[in-house]
């Protein structure tokens, strides 16, 4: 027997499809394993936490010895149901296509330990000298590279080890092993033994620091067909197989029922929205147990945005993140929907983890580990703006009352202060593609600013409360100036007046922006330029979601008839968009892997937001159509990121109105699908805030201020209405009105939360130029120019 495996390192590791079919985990905090299946087997297995993959993934090959060989994952029909609506426990069954054999699987994770447990029947239909084994690939710390593997016993049970830094984990099966070996992938690992071999020829011992393989050969003489592995975790090889052993030990039949009974527990206290899963909405009990399986254990109230790779057979160690990151805007929307369903504990500590995130100036980063360690450098004001708002829905829904408010008023105060400073400008949009002014994020913005402005209000500080209105107002009134864009080449060919514009990166009016063009990421080199005008986008629907325009404002109208003709799929499964014209982030056209560039392909999520505008317009019966479309575009009751939107391409997975290569399950789709049945429910938009319908489409409220800053320059003042110079250091503005024949000067006034500010009185001017400059006081010097409104 040759002791080392030949062949090292292996070739370059690649993750595993995300087209996933379950996702599971034990729903107390002992433990703090998680899995995936995909293709009848288990995919990724996460341990310690959500965001560190411990495993490729793990299935089973059979072969006669001399001339069949059969693996689960490509040679076998397969069918993948829950155990009961809501719990992520697991029934698979595979049948060979030519009925030779049949394989039935039930997986769980074991609630008392760091151990995934697997019970396999095997049924023969056609008699041969059959031979089972089970193939595992380890990829710990999220990596497929510098894994250490090797065969050993653990007080006289045989197991198979892996290990690579601090985490390692054992594999381990009720009766003993028959054979094990272990080698490097594409090299000497036991797909290719068997596969050249129809049998384990190779036991090789050990495979150090490279991508490794498992296997085990299962005695299917001592079993019957009828066996348990257990995937054991740890920090070291006797932990993980000490958790492997004594799952084992505790039985299969011990650890579903507790796994079961628990699941159970916290489902029977959510809000019933559906009687049965068979009616429309009636997905929403696996869409709960999605966003709490996603949750994590070690930091509570963070959830990762997906436990999947987007392509990720196509992607190796460089992409080890896949989704597996907490971005705070999909954690807000998932809160949301927790909110929904009265899951009041589980959205509590989601603000309390936001509060333990938030950096020091105020903001959240654009997405970051579940410590808080951000890993993308970009600043979006939306994932700042929402957590006021999920305060503020928590509010609404009385899981908070306005005695919770001194807990959580430091949070928002700096979140405020941090949105009055940079807003409504952001560093990248919510697709995380481009800076500047959009219609999503300053509907968020301005919604967040009122909701700041009540707690201001019952925080007894007067000063920021109309503060925060007094800029909302000025915001709002200036969303048309910046994002409405007429009498372009796009809207005459659609037929419309004007149409609100996804993004402005520019300082230029809408109306002004002509021909002005725009980089755009995700696209070949002489496609990634064109003009801002028709950047076309579904997200101008929250200026009517966050309640600053009505739904049947005629601008609304206008653009909905612009985002039609743009980005709308009709599908035999119903409507889905795109997010915007010329996205780059999706497959190529052949269906090949995106690899940092490709084609945008249309999001369900898209077509629930869709039908909240619907709600909000009051077409209930529309509303449903898209709720069942969302439905129709699941996976095993999953809902993917991107459905393929071209002809099926059958050798690659891909069916038009199908998932596409990208997340599944994307966590915000299901939360924004439980939001979905509620709102269709109470025929109400559930999350609309409670400040802005009120003032700005009751009220009607308007403006009489406009604001200026370096960053923001206001180049023409409209009658009437003062000029607030805001900026953000102790500052002397002196200006003039009459070419500096009269020269006024000021100290600008600290607002409380960082804003300094002077309001010039300018109600009384008519065709008149305010010239103005800045002497920085902190700094001790003059701006060195002069600025003219």
């Amino acid at each position: 027997m040759q002791t080392t495996a030949p062949g090292a390192p292996g070739i370059p590791p690649r993750w595993t499809t995300s087209a996933k079919d379950g996702i599971g985990t034990a729903i107390n905090l002992a433990s703090t394993v998680s899995f995936t299946l995909s293709h009848g087997i288990l995919n990724e297995i996460y341990f310690p936490r959500e965001d560190k993959a411990a495993i490729r993934d793990m299935g089973l090959i059979v072969t006669n010895g001399v001339d069949f060989f059969s693996e689960e994952k490509r040679n076998t029909n397969t069918q993948t149901h829950q155990v009961a609506p809501g719990v992520p426990a697991f029934t698979i069954n595979n049948v060979c296509p030519e009925n030779r054999f049949e394989i039935t699987k039930q997986i769980v994770t074991d609630p008392l330990r760091d151990t995934v447990l697997q019970r396999t029947d095997f049924k023969i239909n056609k008699k041969d000298d059959y031979h089972i084994y089970a193939l595992m690939a380890p990829h710990l710390n999220n990596m497929g590279a510098n894994n250490s593997a090797w065969v050993a016993d653990y007080k006289g049970h045989p197991m198979i080890f892996a290990q690579n830094d601090d985490v390692a984990l054992a594999f381990a099966c009720s009766v003993l092993w028959k054979k094990r070996s272990v080698g490097y992938v594409g090299m000497s690992d036991g797909w290719q033994d068997l596969k050249e071999h129809k049998r384990m020829a190779w036991e090789y011992q050990t495979a150090e620091n490279g991508n490794v393989a498992m296997i085990g050969e299962i005695d299917l003489e001592k079993t019957n067909g009828h066996f348990d592995l257990a995937v054991g975790f740890g920090a070291n090889a006797s932990e993980a197989a000490h958790q492997a052993l004594s799952s084992l030990m505790e039985g299969f039949e011990c650890v579903q029922r507790k796994y079961i009974e628990e699941w159970k527990n916290w489902q029977a206290h959510l809000r019933p929205l559906h009687q049965t899963a068979t009616e429309l909405g009636g997905m929403f009990r696996l869409s709960a147990a999605v966003l709490r399986s996603h949750q994590s254990k070690n930091f509570p109230g963070a959830m990762i945005a997906s436990q999947s790779i987007p392509w990720g057979n196509a992607m190796g160690d460089d992409n080890r993140t896949g989704y597996h990151l907490v971005w705070p805007r999909d954690l807000v929307e998932c809160a949301g929907g927790l909110l929904a369903l009265n899951a009041s504990e589980d959205v509590l500590r989601v603000l309390n983890y936001l509060m333990a995130t938030q950096e020091a100036d105020g903001h959240w980063p654009q997405n970051m580990w579940v410590e808080g360690t951000p890993y993308w450098q970009g600043i979006q004001l939306d994932e700042t703006a929402l957590p006021i708002l999920l305060i503020d829905l928590c509010l609404k829904q009385k899981i908070l009352d306005e005695n919770d408010l001194q807990k959580y008023w430091t949070t928002v105060r700096k979140a405020a202060g941090f949105l009055l400073s940079h807003g409504p400008v952001t560093q990248q949009e919510r697709w995380e593609e481009q800076s500047g002014i959009s219609s999503f994020t300053v509907a968020a913005t301005i919604a967040a600013l009122l909701a700041t402005a009540d707690f201001a209000d019952n925080m007894e500080e007067p000063q920021i409360a109309e503060y925060c209105r007094q800029t909302a107002d000025a915001w709002n009134d200036s969303i048309e100036s910046w994002l409405y864009a007429k009498n372009t080449r796009l809207a005459q060919e659609v037929g419309v007046e004007g149409y609100y514009l996804r993004i402005n990166p520019t300082q230029t009016p809408a109306a002004d922006l002509g021909d002005t063009t725009m980089q755009i990421k995700n696209k070949p080199d002489g496609e990634n330029v064109m003009p801002i005008t028709e950047m076309v986008s579904i997200d101008p629907l929250a200026l009517v979601r966050f309640g600053l325009r009505a739904a049947d404002d005629p601008r609304i109208l206008n653009t909905l008839k612009v985002m039609d003709a743009k980005l709308k799929l009709e599908t035999p499964s119903g409507d889905c968009w795109y997010r915007y014209v010329n996205d780059g982030y999706g497959e190529h056209e052949d269906g090949s892997a995106y690899n940092g560039i490709g084609i945008g392909r249309p999001w369900p999520l898209l077509s629930a937001e869709r039908a909240h505008y619907e709600i909000a317009a009051g077409h209930i019966s529309r509303a449903k159509e898209l709720l069942q479309a969302v439905e129709n575009f699941s996976n095993n009751g999953l809902l993917p990121e991107q459905i393929w939107d071209a002809d099926d391409i059958p050798k690659k997975e891909l069916f038009h109105g199908k998932r596409s290569g990208s997340a599944m399950p994307l966590v915000w789709a299901h939360a924004e699908y439980i939001k979905l049945v509620c709102s269709v429910m109470e025929q109400n938009v559930f999350d609309m805030p409670r400040h802005t319908q009120e003032r700005y489409i009751k009220k009607k409220t308007e403006s009489d201020r406009a604001i200026w800053r370096v960053d923001l320059p206001n180049h023409v003042l409209p009658k009437g209405k003062i000029l607030r110079i805001e900026t953000v250091s102790p500052a002397l503005i002196k200006w003039t009105s009459d070419n500096w024949q009269n020269v006024n000067e000021k100290e600008t006034e600290d607002m409380g939360l960082g804003i300094h500010y002077i309001d010039l009185p300018t109600r009384e001017l008519v065709n008149e130029k305010i010239e103005f400059t800045i002497f920085w006081k902190n700094k001790n010097e003059w701006a060195g120019e002069n600025y003219i409104v």
